[in-house]
C-alpha cells in the first residue's frame, strides 16, 4: 500500500431502500495508483457502492473519505449531442483554459483531431474515450469506472483496455472498477474484490504476471478462483 493520503476510504457503509437492505456495513479503502475491479451478480450493490462514493446516492449510516472530487465514466458516454467534443470534454470549466485542458486530455485518448467535432459523428469506443477525457480533464484522485466497456465489441474493448492502462499509469488517480468481466478485472487490476449481499466477502491480489499473460497459468487459476466466489462453473 501507498504511503500517500488514499484516494477513497469508506466504512461502516449502509444503504437501504425501505426493507432491502444493498449495503451492509461495508468497508472498502483504495490507494493512490491502486486499480481496483469489484465483481459479484446483478443486485449484489456494486453499482450503489460506486454512485455512493461518487456523491450521487446518500447513504444511511457509514463513513467515506475521498481525497478530492472523484471523476466517474459510465456504461452510457454520456456526451451531450448539442455541444462539440472540446466542450463536452470541458464541461464546466471556463472556455480560457477550459480548451487548453480539453486539447491536451482529447490528446492524450487519441482524438487530438476532432476537437470542433460532434458526438454523432463518433463510433462507441471513441465516444468512450471523449468520456475519459472529460474525467481525466479534472485531474481526479479517484477514478470510478461503471461498467465502462461493456456495449463496445470485442477488439474495442481490448484497445480501451490498454488505453486505460497507459492513462492510470500516468495520471495515478484510485481506480474502482465495476464489471462483470473476470478476464476484464484481471487485464486491468491490482485487486480484484467480490461483492455479495452488500458486503465486500473476498479480496484476491492480481498478480503482474496473470495481468502481462492472460493465457498463462496465473491468470488461469485467478480466473477459476474468481469464477467460483461468483458462483460460475468454470469450463474449459
Amino acid at each position: 500500500m501507498s504511503a500517500e493520503q488514499p484516494a477513497v476510504v469508506v466504512e461502516g457503509l449502509r444503504r437501504a431502500y425501505g426493507s432491502r437492505v444493498i449495503l451492509r456495513s461495508l468497508d472498502l479503502r483504495i490507494a493512490r495508483g491502486e486499480f481496483v475491479a469489484l465483481l459479484g451478480e446483478s443486485g449484489c450493490g456494486k453499482t450503489t457502492l460506486l454512485r455512493a462514493i461518487a456523491g450521487l446516492d446518500q447513504v444511511d449510516a457509514g463513513r467515506i473519505e475521498k481525497s478530492g472530487r472523484p471523476a466517474v465514466v459510465f456504461q452510457e458516454h454520456r456526451l451531450l449531442p448539442w455541444e462539440c467534443l472540446w466542450r463536452n470534454v470541458a464541461l464546466g470549466l471556463p472556455d480560457d483554459p477550459g480548451r487548453k485542458l480539453a486539447q491536451a486530455a482529447l490528446t492524450e485518448v487519441g482524438l487530438a483531431d476532432r476537437l470542433e467535432d460532434w458526438p454523432r459523428n463518433l463510433s462507441g469506443g471513441q465516444a468512450q474515450r471523449v468520456a475519459l477525457a472529460r474525467a481525466l480533464v479534472q485531474k481526479p484522485n479517484l477514478l470510478l469506472l461503471d461498467e465502462p466497456f461493456a456495449a463496445l465489441d470485442a477488439l474495442t474493448r481490448i484497445r480501451m483496455h490498454g488505453l486505460v492502462q497507459q492513462l492510470v499509469a500516468r495520471h495515478r488517480p484510485g481506480v474502482l472498477l465495476v464489471t462483470h468481466d473476470v478476464d476484464e478485472a484481471i487485464a486491468l487490476a491490482d485487486r480484484a474484490l467480490i461483492m455479495r449481499n452488500g458486503l465486500i466477502v473476498a479480496s484476491f491480489d492480481v498478480p503482474q504476471a496473470a495481468r502481462n499473460h492472460r493465457a498463462g497459468t496465473d491468470a488461469a487459476a485467478l480466473r477459476e478462483t474468481l469464477l467460483d466466489q461468483l458462483g460460475v462453473i468454470a469450463r474449459a
